[in-house]
């Protein structure tokens, strides 16, 4: 398929839940915006508890490479 075909596609795709989510689909589905809206509330503490882990996760890696790093060059200053 072209990438140009595939762009159209896409926008096709963003624009229709854009207005799927504002507007809803007249007739069978009413605006989605009130479920958008629960579903962020439920899912942002939780992508917080993720991030705050993964600084977590990279301190304590960086704090054992430091501290692995110092164990080198205190080996290296006992041969010398």
């Amino acid at each position: 398929m072209h990438p140009i075909t595939k762009i159209i596609i896409g926008v096709f795709l963003v624009a229709a839940s854009i207005y799927y989510i504002i507007k809803g689909i007249p007739g069978y589905l009413s605006p989605a915006l009130p479920a958008l809206i629960i579903v962020l509330k439920g899912i942002i503490p939780l992508l917080v508890i993720i991030f705050g882990t993964f600084i977590i996760w990279l301190e304590l890696d960086e704090l054992r490479f430091e501290l692995e790093l110092k164990k080198e060059k205190k080996k290296k200053k006992k041969i010398k």
